[in-house]
């Protein structure tokens, strides 16, 4: 197990949008990132190429992808293929939210730091322009900064690392914009739910909504390819 090193990072990096930002906006502070993706059995495969992608555009010092099938659970459209993407607005959580899904990836993302050293946990959730998860609250994130306090030896011994989510009080426009500004290429993630193979968005699911309004509101073209 390596020394606290407060200048290092795990960034969560799905290969979307939002992701990306956080990375830039951690690399922009000077902190050495990990990129850490999770393979978890989601809808399609574009989704790890783009994170690959990004985390060499980004300049991270180590990109990992850890394979954790939750295909087994199901419960949702991202897992289980006999369960449709909604291409409307739907009331209440809608059926893309993956069980616990964040709860995973942030102990995975604890496990990695603790075992490199990193300070800081970075996720790129968003509490205002999102699909109404509720592991994208603040409440979430406050709570999951108490479990690294007290289920890791680094957090016994007073170092556990701090859990960030730059974006959470960020709306869609403002995260492009804020992206743009650090030199985020959003030609290369993907935010779609159901993309294709080659990683062509469908613009339709709830995902391709947000993100086409987010670009039109902050006044940028919007790079995306659609099938």
């Amino acid at each position: 197990m390596s020394a606290l090193d407060q200048r290092a990072a795990v960034v969560l990096l799905s290969g979307g949008l939002d992701s990306a930002t956080a990375l830039a906006m951690i690399r922009a502070e000077g902190l050495h990132c990990h990129a850490l993706s999770v393979d978890y059995g989601q809808r399609h495969r574009a989704e790890l190429e783009a994170a690959r992608a990004v985390a060499h555009h980004l300049g991270a010092v180590a990109h990992t992808i850890i394979p954790l099938d939750l295909r087994p659970i199901g419960g949702s459209a991202l897992t289980d293929a006999a369960i449709g993407v909604p291409e409307a607005p739907t009331d209440g959580i809608p059926v893309t939210y993956v069980p616990a899904r964040n709860t995973l990836l942030l102990a995975l993302a604890l496990g990695l730091a603790e075992a490199a050293g990193a300070g800081e946990i970075v996720i790129g959730v968003n509490a205002l322009d999102y699909s109404g998860y509720p592991d994208c609250r603040p409440t979430f994130i406050a709570k999951f900064q108490e479990l690294a306090a007290l289920a890791t030896k680094a957090g016994v011994e007073g170092n556990a690392p701090r859990i960030r989510a730059p974006l959470i009080d960020l709306g869609k426009a403002e995260i492009i914009r804020r992206g743009t500004e650090l030199g985020v290429d959003y030609a290369l993630t993907l935010s779609c739910y159901q993309a294709d193979d080659q990683g062509r968005a469908c613009a339709r699911c709830d995902s391709c909504r947000l993100r086409a309004e987010g670009f039109r509101v902050a006044g940028l073209p919007d790079p995306t390819r659609y099938r």
